[in-house]
């Protein structure tokens, strides 16, 4: 059967998180007098969001521990003296701001475009659901997806079946006529394929571990050779 249903991550995928954050950060640091070079921050804090987000994702820790353990862990690390009031100050300036930094994976309006007449569009994020739509509204894309599956309406997190299986029953698609198209070999690739869901990997970066087994692609404009 052939493919009728597209299904994307939004963050790392088309979403440029990384470059978002990096903005959003900026602008709380600025505004509440914290003095450090913001990209001596980040190289600490980048890797300590994704060790959280992995405990998270695996239900080891609360939504509430990741936002506040991967600010404090990452002043920590740099040596900053910091009251645990400003650190849940800025973990909530975090989330009311980064929905509107809105930078897209280049080539993503343009190959969104090209499968929109073809295919039916969603989203499964594990990203929190509060923000996930600011952000697709924001960046102009919403618009494009029929389905937006978050694992917070789930109560699981992807690389869960739960989720896979609760987002083809939305989108009244099947595994046979369906594909998953994200950056985490675990969460997005290895999660749907679990399910015998078809998969490809985005490989945007040297570090992303990649299986050769496995069709990735380095740019989003790739998906026209398979799409």
């Amino acid at each position: 059967m052939k493919i009728e249903h597209v299904f994307f991550d939004l963050d790392h995928t088309l979403w440029d998180f990384e470059k978002n954050s990096a903005l959003t950060f900026k602008k709380i640091f600025k505004e509440n007098d914290i003095d450090i070079p913001i990209e001596d921050f980040l190289k600490i804090y980048v890797p300590l969001n994704l060790k959280y987000w992995r405990l998270y994702r695996d239900e080891k820790i609360t939504k509430e521990v990741l936002r506040y353990e991967r600010l404090k862990s990452a002043f920590d690390a740099v040596n900053y003296t910091i009251e645990d009031n400003l650190i849940n100050k800025i973990a909530d300036a975090y989330i009311d701001n980064l929905s509107n930094f809105n930078h897209l994976f280049e080539g993503t309006i343009e190959i969104l475009e090209y499968l929109k007449p073809k295919y039916t569009l969603h989203i499964i994020t594990n990203g929190f659901a509060e923000i996930q739509s600011k952000k697709m509204k924001n960046s102009k894309i919403d618009h494009y997806f029929k389905a937006v599956i978050t694992s917070e309406s789930v109560g699981v997190k992807k690389p869960n079946p739960k989720v896979f299986n609760y987002a083809l029953e939305v989108a009244n698609a099947k595994t046979n006529n369906a594909i998953m198209i994200g950056d985490s070999l675990e969460a997005d690739i290895k999660g749907a394929m679990n399910i015998g869901l078809k998969a490809i990997h985005c490989v945007f970066d040297n570090f992303t571990p990649t299986d050769k087994n496995i069709t990735s692609i380095n740019s989003l404009l790739q998906l026209k050779q398979y799409l």
